[in-house]
């Protein structure tokens, strides 16, 4: 059962990568094998669907579409071209604009916010957005492992580890995660001044948009407060990001309709919703519960912590490695999850500190998404935003900014957590 469930998740990749028009069919065909042959009991369907980031998606494109509607992104394209002395470095600041925003949000909530903005922008400028969007995106995943608050997997280490919001700066005397993450971060720079050279340009903007409606501006800046307090809520329901989307998604709606009384541009609001995203994040979900039911995961967990040996070094290097390679196909929830308490007990029989190995685990598994574009929720939503806008995202298109972007950030993360927490 173990080899036909791996035959069948490799079929699905080789599918999305030769034929990526129909990434959500194969996600959907293949987890609807796994569910009537068992290798997925479907007793086990709702617990491996992340309701959470559906919600937190569907919310937010909802509070997205009245924030475009109300021309905000227009206006916010025109003070960020007024900064800007040409195309690359409008496609740079947006990118750690999003960096920015990611360290305190989820990702994929950032790039519903923060997309929108670089697509007004190359619209002004009437360039290709597909650069500047993936940029976004890959930022946004980079930044996650900067805070407690700033992804799933930051949220689950700082709860297995007994770690609070500041431990992730400053720990038992040493910086933590976040310098490693934010050096990073500053290495990309050079690396996107490379990938868009070309793109010299001059930009201006010669007048300033009119806002139409300043409530969906609101209402996101409510959601960004409302997840940062959120994450600090002990014993918060697992769907509370999700919940807090919707919520604010739905009061959005009922303003603007009070409002404007425009039956149209409520259908127009729901029709809003990306399917196709939240289709393929559906079908991925059962596939990678999956996987983990009959022990794929496991088995990669148990490889890459035996073949350490006695060697710390050798073993940091492979946790960390060994993570980008497999979150790059894998969701580095379940992932991280099974690796947490395999890392504790390989680090009590060497006699070492953990953080060494949890930080390299973070490191590895939140950037190895980077590598591909279905390696994480925020690249998925990233590649369905630009095929609404007619841009279709290969799997080379995405790898071209994607593997630099991780390779740069994973070695500086890599030494720095090397030599500061060895």
């Amino acid at each position: 059962m173990k080899i036909f469930a791996l035959i069948l998740f490799i079929l699905m990749y080789v599918l999305m990568i030769s034929k990526p028009a129909y990434r959500p069919v194969y996600a959907l065909a293949v987890g609807a094998v796994y569910l009537i042959s068992g290798i997925l009991p479907i007793h086990s369907l709702p617990g491996v669907i992340n309701w959470n980031v559906l919600m937190m998606i569907s919310g937010t494109m909802i509070i997205v579409y009245y924030f475009i509607e109300s021309k905000m992104p227009n206006l916010m394209a025109d003070i960020l071209l007024e900064k800007s002395n040409n195309v690359m470095w409008v496609t740079i600041y947006m990118s750690l604009f999003s960096g920015l925003i990611s360290a305190f949000i989820d990702n994929v909530a950032t790039v519903l916010m923060v997309a929108p903005v670089g697509l007004a922008v190359c619209k002004k400028l009437k360039i290709n957005p597909v650069g500047m969007i993936l940029s976004i995106a890959v930022s946004s995943n980079l930044q996650g492992a900067a805070t407690l608050v700033g992804d799933t997997t930051s949220i689950m280490l700082g709860d297995y580890a007994h770690m609070n919001f500041m431990n992730f700066f400053w720990m038992h005397g040493r910086p933590g995660i976040f310098f490693a993450v934010e050096l990073g971060a500053l290495a990309t720079i050079p690396i996107m001044m490379f990938l868009f050279r070309k793109d010299k340009d001059p930009v201006e903007s010669r007048e300033k948009t009119i806002v139409s409606d300043y409530v969906p501006s609101a209402m996101l800046l409510i959601m960004v407060a409302a997840l940062i307090a959120a994450s600090f809520i002990p014993s918060a329901p697992e769907m509370i990001n999700g919940i807090i989307c919707c919520i604010l998604a739905v009061l959005t709606i009922l303003i603007d309709h009070l409002k404007n009384r425009d039956t149209d541009r409520t259908v127009s609001a729901l029709r809003s919703l990306d399917f196709e995203t939240l289709l393929l994040l559906f079908g991925l979900f059962v596939v990678i519960g999956g996987i983990t039911e009959v022990g794929i995961i496991d088995d990669f967990a148990s490889i890459i912590a035996k073949a350490g040996g006695s060697s710390v070094f050798i073993l940091y290097t492979l946790i960390v490695w060994g993570s980008v390679l497999i979150s790059a196909f894998v969701d580095n929830i379940p992932y991280v999850a099974t690796m947490l308490p395999v890392l504790t007990a390989v680090t009590r029989t060497l006699g070492v500190d953990p953080y060494l190995l949890y930080f390299g685990l973070l490191t590895g598994a939140t950037l190895g998404g980077n590598l591909t574009p279905i390696g994480a929720s925020a690249n998925i939503t990233a590649v369905g935003l630009l095929k609404k806008e007619g841009h279709n995202v290969s799997f080379g298109d995405f790898m071209r900014i994607g593997v630099p972007f991780t390779l740069t950030a994973v070695i500086v993360g890599y030494l720095f957590i090397w030599f500061v927490w060895r």
